[in-house]
């Protein structure tokens, strides 16, 4: 009731109310100032906080003295003008002091600030009331002084601690409105707690009028100071928001990446990089929404990487991605969102070609062996008994065109080929690339015949000619057809199976197009029993040598022997080297089947008593080796085998398949002093240009030459014509095939050097179990010379 009396009876009412309004106005801005210091760097900090304290101590000051100008005790007012000043002087201290706490980073800072404030108000108030003095005995309740003082600290506690959250719209005025009441409540509560008993006037003192007049003076010169506050703290902010501003374009128009800045929804600055995604320029962005140019999927972006769309001026959408980082202003008046926007199209453009290129060819653009692949087992799930046809394409000719007209010729043609495929496609059809000449295609048939007729279009679009340097190039077909589900129950035997009927197409003469069957697959298993055989046969020791006499046809005598490859099988018959040789030089495995023989072969014959030289026949495929000569150099060290006693026989196809680096491992050889023989002389179609190539030491005769001898003048006139030419170039010659008596006295006196044939002896286990059939020659040598 006496707080109550104090407000109402004691207290002239419009200045009460002036002075509330004050102390609303001045928590207001001192709330403000408080909440900037708390957002603000360090260095910007010291400033609101030099204002606020101001502002704070001005404001409680001012609605103190305002309201005691207002109050009617009865007797006459003095103020004593020291005590008056240094109340101002605690209230702006006290304020600063407060704020400065209430700053700090710890969590009851805001709190213990509070308290420190309503402290302050209370300090205030109390050394105000010091300063007042009237005629008259003052008496004060200490039950309302410390409610005063109680209700100033919890008020301002609460004021303080409001400031802490961050709130937007009506709840911004809550922490003003609890320091009001911090303030108004310590000096009604307090005025309340004075009780005035009048006196006689005190001297010295400024009474009355005066009083009254120089207190005016006072309050509107702290309202003045409010009101300073006020406009060098909007100055101050309005200069901290522009360099913010500032430091914020300079930060974001460096990036090559679109960059804005918004709040509350709205666009404060954009980059030129962003202006110009959304083709505009960068004043325009200023002020507009961010939805007028970002999906919600963009704008929701808090703290990652979202993928959304920015619609630009002409309103096609571009899809970018958007990363967005949140930050409290400089200034402490609320926060703003940095928006970094970067346009996809670029790289969704790569990505998309990246998946393309994964699944497509590179060079023609057809489906490549992934995508192939991926497509018949669909078909395979998806058609049930539906049967489709798949072709095995291998392209003719495609070599001789690469080598006549170059690389870039040849890849023009594939892509020709592959684009008239590509326009002749039914529906249905599906065309891959694997790599190289190789395709594939899938279409759906009802009938073999079908099938041919899709092969037949299909072939006949390849063969369509291409103009390249003023030439027709073109190229055939070879289409192995494989059909599902006749053929295969599984995709990746239906292509296995088109792949044999291709080979066959691309063997047989008659035709470019085969159709799978089953036999095909026999020949392929037995074609793989026989490989892995072979690779048994090396590890297990089942290979032979055996061994086929060579004699002389002046003297009688064996002048060496050749070493015969022999594979042995379980039950004890010989497989013929006609049948497994090829094979290993197609798989590779002649190489270390061939080092076994020429280690073997060198090994029987150093331990022969005679010395008689040892032929080995040599692969195309050993020849082609770079590290032939080491091997054979190796190899007479650890057998210790003369070199002299070693005789090498290739053929005329050995070396045409590239004759200098076949001339120059074949001198190497030379240079280690073994022998180098051709074999099957007279079989190929430049043997004289290769025996110009290189000095062989022996030239063998082809044994067909032999077996037409009988009935043959042609080969009569070639056997002489190449004793002839051996003569003539100083090389032996050696006739091989001798089987009959006729066929030895023909060589014997048309004057050939040496023989080798089952007339002679039979290849076998043991070298010199040829004894009889020497002595057989050597009879017929004598009969000769007596005749």
């Amino acid at each position: 009731m006496r707080v109550f009396s104090c407000l109402v009876e004691d207290h002239n009412l419009y200045l009460t109310a002036l002075a509330a309004l004050i102390c609303v106005l001045g928590a207001v801005i001192m709330a403000r100032l408080y909440r900037k210091a708390r957002a603000s760097r360090r260095r910007m900090r010291w400033s609101w906080l030099f204002l606020g304290a101001v502002a704070g101590g001005a404001t409680i000051w001012c609605t103190h003295f305002v309201a005691m100008m207002a109050y009617r005790p009865g007797v006459e007012i003095t103020y004593a003008p020291l005590l008056t000043g240094l109340s101002l002087l605690v209230a702006i201290v006290g304020c600063g002091t407060a704020m400065a706490m209430g700053s700090q980073r710890h969590r009851l800072s805001p709190e213990a600030g509070g308290v420190t404030f309503g402290l302050t108000v209370a300090a205030m108030h109390y050394v105000g009331m010091a300063a007042f003095t009237a005629d008259a005995l003052v008496i004060w309740s200490p039950v309302y002084v410390v409610a005063s003082v109680g209700a100033a600290v919890v008020f301002g506690a609460l004021g303080f601690a409001q400031v802490r959250r961050t709130v937007s719209g009506l709840k911004t005025y809550i922490a003003p409105g609890l320091l009001v009441l911090a303030i108004v409540s310590l000096h009604f509560t307090g005025m309340g707690a004075l009780t005035i008993l009048p006196l006689a006037p005190v001297e010295g003192a400024v009474t009355g009028e005066a009083a009254s007049a120089l207190l005016a003076v006072g309050v509107a010169a702290v309202g003045f100071l409010i009101l300073g506050v006020a406009i060098a703290s909007h100055a101050l902010e309005d200069q901290t928001s522009r360099d913010s501003n500032s430091r914020l374009y300079q930060l974001i128009e460096g990036s090559v990446d679109g960059m804005l800045v918004e709040s509350e929804g709205v666009i404060l600055i954009g980059n030129a990089a962003f202006a110009g995604l959304c083709g505009v320029e960068v004043e325009a962005l200023v002020g507009q929404p961010l939805t007028r140019w970002l999906d919600e999927a963009a704008r929701s972006a808090d703290g990652m990487l979202v993928q959304g769309t920015l619609t630009p001026g002409d309103g096609e959408a571009i899809p970018v991605e958007v990363a967005v980082r949140a930050a409290r202003r400089d200034d402490g008046a609320g926060h703003y969102r940095i928006f970094a926007v970067r346009d996809l199209r670029a790289r969704l453009a790569q990505e998309q070609r990246i998946v393309h290129l994964a699944r497509n060819d590179s060079l023609t653009g057809l489906p490549n062996r992934v995508s192939f692949l991926e497509e018949i087992e669909r078909r395979v799930a998806q058609t049930g008994g539906q049967q489709f046809a798949l072709f095995a394409i291998d392209l003719n000719r495609f070599k001789e065109v690469n080598d006549i007209y170059g690389h870039g010729v040849g890849d023009r043609l594939l892509v020709h080929v592959a684009d008239r495929m590509m326009t002749t496609r039914t529906e249905g059809d599906f065309v891959a690339r694997l790599g190289g000449d190789e395709f594939m295609a899938l279409t759906p048939v009802t009938s073999r015949l079908h099938a041919m007729e899709a092969a037949e279009r299909l072939r006949s679009a390849i063969m369509q000619p291409m103009q390249a340097d003023h030439a027709d190039v073109h190229c055939g077909a070879a289409i192995g057809i494989a059909l599902w589900p006749d053929d295969a129950r599984e995709a990746s035997v239906l292509i296995n199976n088109a792949d044999l009927a291709m080979y066959r197409a691309k063997a047989a003469l008659a035709t470019d197009v085969c159709f799978y069957e089953e036999a095909m697959d026999e020949a392929v298993r037995d074609r793989r029993r026989l490989t892995q055989g072979l690779r048994e046969a090396l590890d297990n020791n089942q290979f032979e040598l055996h061994y086929q006499v060579q004699a002389s046809l002046s003297t009688g005598k064996a002048t060496g022997f050749e070493a015969l490859l022999r594979w042995k099988q379980a039950d004890g018959s010989y497989i013929p080297p006609d049948q497994f040789i090829p094979l290993a030089e197609e798989t590779g495995l002649i190489l270390p089947i061939g080092e076994w023989v020429l280690r073997a072969a060198c090994t029987e014959a150093a331990r022969w008593e005679v010395p008689h030289r040892i032929a080995v026949n040599l692969s195309p495929v050993q020849l082609s080796h770079i590290d032939l000569p080491r091997l054979v150099h190796q190899i007479l060290i650890e057998t210790g085998l003369k070199p002299e006693r070693l005789e090498l026989e290739i053929t005329e196809t050995a070396m045409i398949a590239d004759m200098e680096r076949t001339t120059h491992i074949l001198r190497q050889l030379k240079l280690l002093g073994v022998s180098v023989a051709m074999d099957d002389f007279g079989t190929g179609y430049s043997s004289l240009s290769t025996l110009r190539a290189f000095p062989f030491d022996k030239i063998k005769l082809d044994r067909s030459f032999m077996s037409e001898l009988e009935g043959s003048q042609q080969s009569k006139a070639i056997i002489r014509a190449v004793l002839a030419l051996g003569e003539s170039l100083e090389i032996p010659v050696l006739a091989e095939g001798v089987e009959t008596k006729s066929q030895l006295d023909f060589l014997r006196i048309q004057g050939c050097d040496e023989a080798q044939g089952y007339l002679l002896g039979r290849p076998s286990r043991d070298g010199h179990s040829t004894t009889d059939a020497q002595a057989d020659l050597t009879a017929g040598h004598e009969t000769a010379r007596a005749a």
